[in-house]
């Protein structure tokens, strides 16, 4: 394995397990805060029971989080030192920014989780709320130099050197607003849809309870509003990549072939020596229309990208794939669960049926996979650039030996993070088994 080679590896694996905490710590503090308030306003104990649930679940994965996201920045230094040295100067204040975000977040959960009967309930609940916000802001902001990667701004390029360095240019980047919104609203989608599979397992297991109903609601309302919100975000995404980052759209929809009146392409496989797509069904007209709002918008195919700048279409466009076909999957569990909880809307104690339980567990990993999918376009779609049309990936890396070293201790890394979080999760649910009956207990007294 040759440097180039492991040091991409060792970021692919780096960015894939980050990315789970990521979306953790953008939309699990937001549930956390809704339980917390439909507390307040109703006094119900399995409110009290959820917020306070979630919010040790919030401290845990934040732990480990910061841990894989101080490996990543480490890592940018190590493995490409000139992509840093060219960009340093322009995208640390991206940097600089998400770093207030983390230690506003890292307060604010310190005073969420000891603050529990020592303030107001009110001021705890706004601790909560920072939390929430300062997570959702953290990931804003460290999408910008992921933004400026895709369509960079800011500076002048002067005998290959950056100039006249603009410290906002990652925030002028077309690509920083639709890439936040589209992460932000896969972040709520991913989360929403493993808490309903969590607590529709637990249903399964006979703890039809009000506190598995009740966050079982709250993760469906949730999941179903940002999964349908995915379209239109899905749809200004791809028009910004159109504009910006033709050959990436290209190779998302294994489009070959400039014309106007494009098919949109679903499924099937690339093949680039052929430029054919086997077993791929075409909607005619589909990808014009939706580029262009006009079925006979001109489209850029891979024949107008020089072959040494075009990404792997194969890949790319599996991924894309992978990624629509799990968020319109999870659109369609949505549409099942409220058709059929709207039926029953004149039954008290309402429990989904047990297929549509079992579905909801079996798709919960689903909004996981669209998100490590997405990540998967985005970045490899941006090949072969580490900075669209400024520095090829192959001209960053490090030319340091011994990269495949540092690949094998980092990948020991992220085991050992996974299993410590493994255990203290399974921890977590024994002790929650164990408080469940408390808690069931205060709701009837509640209820009497």
């Amino acid at each position: 394995m040759d440097a180039l080679t492991a040091a991409r590896a060792q970021m692919e694996v780096s960015l894939g397990f980050h990315m789970i905490f990521a979306a953790l710590g953008i939309a699990l503090p937001g549930f956390m805060c809704v339980a917390e308030a439909l507390y307040l306003r109703t006094g119900r104990p399995h409110y009290l029971a959820l917020a306070k649930r979630w919010s040790k679940a919030t401290s845990l994965l934040f732990a480990i989080g910061a841990v894989s996201g101080t490996a990543l920045s480490f890592e940018l230094g190590l493995l490409w030192p000139r992509f840093m040295e060219f960009s340093g100067g322009i995208i640390g204040s991206a940097f600089a920014l998400e770093g207030y975000a983390f230690f506003v977040e890292a307060i604010f959960i310190g005073l969420y989780l000891y603050g529990w009967d020592r303030i107001s309930p009110r001021a705890h609940w706004f601790c909560g709320l920072a939390v929430t916000l300062s997570g959702t802001a953290s990931g804003v902001l460290v999408l910008a130099a992921n933004a400026w990667m895709q369509a960079p701004r800011g500076f002048d390029l002067v005998d290959g050197r950056a100039v006249n360095i603009d410290p906002w240019g990652p925030f002028q980047s077309p690509s920083w607003l639709p890439m936040s919104l589209h992460m932000t609203l896969a972040a709520y989608v991913a989360v929403a849809f493993a808490i309903a599979g969590v607590y529709a397992k637990g249903i399964l297991r006979g703890k039809a309870d009000d506190e598995h109903r009740s966050a079982l609601r709250l993760a469906m309302i949730v999941g179903a509003v940002a999964a349908v919100l995915q379209l239109p975000s899905g749809d200004i995404a791809a028009r910004v990549a159109a504009e910006h980052q033709p050959a990436k759209l290209a190779a998302m929809e294994a489009h070959y072939e400039t014309r106007r009146g494009a098919p949109f392409m679903l499924g099937g496989f690339a093949d680039d020596a052929t430029e054919t797509v086997h077993y791929g069904i075409e909607i005619p007209y589909a990808l014009s229309l939706l580029i262009g709002h006009d079925p006979n918008t001109e489209v850029t195919g891979l024949d107008r990208i020089p072959r040494d700048e075009r990404p792997p279409t194969a890949l790319v466009h599996i991924a894309f794939d992978v990624m629509v076909a799990s968020g319109m999957g999870l659109i369609a569990v949505s549409l099942g669960y409220w058709l059929m909880r709207w039926r029953a809307r004149r039954e008290e104690g309402w429990t989904a049926p047990k297929w549509l339980l079992s579905t909801l567990v079996w798709a919960s990993p689903l909004g996981f996979l669209a998100i490590e999918a997405g990540w998967m376009v985005s970045e490899v779609g941006r090949q072969p650039w580490v900075i669209f049309k400024v520095m090829r990936t192959r001209d960053a890396v490090t030319p340091a030996a011994g990269v495949e070293l540092t690949f094998a201790l980092f990948v020991l890394l992220y085991a050992a993070l996974g299993a410590t979080l493994v255990f203290f999760l399974r921890r977590m649910a024994r002790r929650t088994a164990e408080t469940a009956e408390t808690t069931a207990t205060a709701e009837a007294a509640h209820g009497a």
